[in-house]
């Protein structure tokens, strides 16, 4: 008898690859990249082909779990949330919404579910107390080009395939599979860069796969990525080499940029970037004389001191050397569905609003209706009014990846109640009074409504169930909207296709207000009528698809031009894909500002330069922290696979040569690395792949906590890095979590 084929985009990192898995029943025999995928064309990555080690994995749960007598035991769905019930309806009842909280953790990026209707469940609990992985992660990205470009995900992406030139800070693609930057086999895309005569320049501080593949790798001293961008803005408005062309027509404050930069010459910022003068000088004239180019930074750069800054920098340059908008440069993806900036009134809207509400104990602002969880765990210990009294979490690991993760462990520990969605008993899980399991990725729907707003290429693919659901297993999103019940009143057995009734609804009624969409003016109910028998979030993707640019409207016939119209049907149609071409410019009709212009001055994030310049000419330590990724992991939460654990340790702390000299450490032997908010031992790894005065040690590990039940990740415990972090210290701009250039004493263990 013959393996059933399924045809699926892996769900477990941006990249978006294609999958060809094999099934026996619901054994997979295999899982390889899809020669035919449209997008990724064969490649795929250790994660994609440990897909059916997480599918099988006997530590993922298929049962909730209720804690009784202090220990987590399996129990029935209508047991478990009696038991939601009875813990959160007194804590509400007293009238404070805020004094329920949520934490919601990166994979939620990676399912429908998590972008559609997981909405609806934090909409109804009314909470001010919203906090997510995106405050240790992308949020100074998002709040840069929010100010610049009208939407927290109007990010331009390097166009790797057309550039001449690329300019990498902060950023490892070859490990991550690209951030904030959808690109499947990276490798290969850079590879052809240099191929056809381009030039690849990497700043790090540590020689990563990235910068070994790059025609050049400059060390640079942690959280300085916006000196040497300023120094780099500045050398081309100096020089004469700004060239913005078009762009000066469509950018407000172009004229007030040199002013800006001025204090930040490439002779006043080389002592502290630790790289020379003449260097940045080369560096800024190659970038702006090459014919197309674009620059690119990440994570890097993003969880530093100066993370928002740094991330404004890049587009600076990207618009003062002309490379904004254009072939070869940083473009703006069109996505098939769910994109602000591609539906309403072109060219102008609200632009973004930040700091709409504070924290109650540290007054960090609002962003995207998220605070920074750097202040989750005082927010839980300290009394009054709107003090969090109980949890929700949904696909995240706090205890692991958020600032003095021991802090934040205590503080969790405290709490009155504490509910999470989730497929393991990990470290943050562990705490809960209920546990509600989530189906494998191969027995649900996936459709990146997120990352292809964030392609290189403009795609869409659909990936319907590979297989039923388990016996007993629930839909996740039937599990959030029977949570939206408990939270609105309507008890533990609320009918959750009425309020799936509602939440299309809603999502009909904004599209027949919507400027240009084929619902404008329509009765909701009729365009509901439209989209068949279709329930969850698919009823709604396939209206966000059918209204979309590409879009088959609502009668069908309806197209973005050669041919395409799409809808979900359309899609489960095209196991492989649809591809919607390269990226085209997208100016200035993609605009959000109030203004209809690009903001390039923002008054938030042009007033933090004094900043950096009163931060010329002091260091940041003796030797600093910083992280590090790997093709393997993907941060916390694959570490039980077995596939992608396997080999030599890679949990180690990376140290120069002259670094272990100085200060006694031995290759293989261990050491004891402290900060302010805490110390961990850990293996000690001597490479000149990082520079001097820098340790390096990568995130996401520190399994060993009491209570996990992930044992192949208990095997492989690490070393938690985010014991080291520091929750008091923050980028102002956004409350990201500085989790880079965190000072730290090194000794022998």
């Amino acid at each position: 008898m013959s393996a059933a084929v399924d045809f699926r985009t892996c769900p477990l990192c941006e990249a978006t690859c294609g999958l060809r898995v094999e099934l026996d029943g619901r054994e997979v025999r295999s899982v390889r990249g899809d020669p035919d995928d449209v997008f990724s064309h064969g490649f795929i990555c250790p994660k994609g082909a440990s897909l059916a080690e997480l599918h099988a994995d006997p530590d993922r749960l298929t049962t909730p779990l209720v804690r009784r007598g202090g220990e987590l035991v399996e129990a029935g769905w209508d047991e478990a949330f009696e038991v939601i019930e009875a813990g959160l309806a007194p804590i509400l009842a007293d009238g404070d919404r805020n004094a329920v909280g949520a934490y919601l953790g990166n994979p939620n990026a990676h399912t429908l579910d998590g972008a559609i209707h997981l909405r609806a469940l934090l909409k109804g609990l009314g909470s001010r107390n919203i906090y997510s992985a995106s405050s240790v992660d992308q949020l100074p990205k998002q709040i840069a080009v929010g100010l610049m470009f009208g939407a927290g995900l109007a990010v331009p992406i390097p166009d790797v395939d057309r550039t001449e030139h690329l300019l990498v800070l902060g950023a490892n693609p070859l490990a991550s599979n690209g951030s904030l930057l959808t690109a499947p086999d990276l490798r290969g895309r850079l590879r052809r860069l240099r191929e056809r005569g381009g030039r690849l320049v990497v700043v790090d501080p540590r020689r990563s796969r990235t910068a070994e593949l790059a025609d050049e790798h400059h060390f640079i001293r942690p959280a300085r990525d916006a000196h040497l961008l300023a120094a780099i803005g500045h050398t081309v408005l100096t020089e004469g080499l700004a060239d913005p062309g078009r762009l000066a027509g469509l950018s407000s404050g172009l004229d007030t940029i040199a002013e800006l930069l001025a204090p930040f010459s490439p002779e006043a910022v080389a002592p502290d970037c630790g790289i020379a003068a003449p260097e940045i000088r080369r560096m800024a004239r190659e970038l702006a004389a090459a014919p197309r180019a674009a620059v690119y930074a990440r994570i890097g750069t993003t969880t530093q001191e100066f993370g928002t800054l740094a991330s404004w920098l890049v587009d600076v340059l990207n618009v003062i050397t002309g490379n904004l908008d254009r072939p070869g440069g940083a473009m703006f993806p069109l996505a098939a569905a769910g994109q602000s900036n591609a539906a309403g009134e072109p060219g102008r809207g609200r632009g973004v609003r930040l700091g709409r509400w504070s924290s109650r104990v540290r007054g960090l602002a609002e962003s995207f209706g998220e605070l920074p969880v750097a202040c989750l765990a005082e927010e839980i210990e300290t009394p009054g009014e709107g003090r969090i009294r109980a949890l929700l979490t949904v696909a995240g690991n706090p205890v692991v990846s958020t600032p003095n993760a021991a802090r934040m462990r205590a503080a969790l520990s405290s709490l009155e109640f504490m509910v999470s969605i989730d497929c393991y008993v990990n470290e943050t899980t562990s705490l809960a009074d209920v546990i509600l399991p989530v189906p494998s990725p191969l027995e649900r729907s996936h459709y990146d409504l997120a990352f292809y707003q964030l392609s290189v290429r403009n795609v869409a693919n659909f990936s319907p169930p590979a297989l039923p659901l388990r016996d007993g297993m629930v839909e996740e999103w039937r599990t959030m909207l029977r949570l939206l019940g408990v939270v609105t009143g309507q008890g533990p057995d609320a009918d959750t296709d009425a309020i799936d009734d509602l939440i299309a609804l809603e999502a009909a009624r904004r599209e027949t207000v919507t400027a240009g969409s084929p619902a404008t003016g329509m009765e909701p109910e009729a365009v509901l009528a439209k989209l068949g028998d279709r329930r969850g979030p698919e009823r709604v993707l396939d209206l966000l698809l059918r209204c979309g640019p590409y879009g088959a409207g609502l009668n069908g016939g309806r197209g973005g031009g050669d041919e395409v119209a799409l809808s979900l049907g359309a899609l489960e149609r095209a196991p492989h894909g649809i591809d919607l071409g390269p990226l085209q410019p997208r100016l200035p009709e993609m605009l959000r500002t109030p203004s209809g212009k690009i903001e390039l001055c923002p008054e938030p994030i042009t007033a933090d330069l004094e900043r950096l310049q009163a931060s010329l000419g002091c260091t940041n330590g003796d030797m600093v922290l910083i992280g590090r990724r790997h093709l393997r992991s993907n941060n916390s939460w694959l570490h039980n696979l077995p596939h992608l654990v396997r080999g030599a340790d890679r949990c180690t702390m990376h140290v120069s040569p002259a670094d272990a000299a100085r200060l006694g450490l031995d290759d293989g032997a261990r050491a004891r690395v402290a900060s302010r908010a805490g110390a961990v031992e850990i293996p000690v790894e001597v490479t000149d792949a990082i520079m001097d005065g820098v340790i390096s040690i990568p995130h996401g590990w520190g399994h060993d906590a009491e209570g996990n039940r992930l044992r192949v990740a208990a095997e492989h415990s690490g070393v938690n890095s985010n014991l080291l972090a520091d929750e008091t210290v923050v980028d102002p701009l956004s409350g990201n979590a500085v989790l880079n250039g965190i000072p730290v004493e090194v000794a022998p263990a």
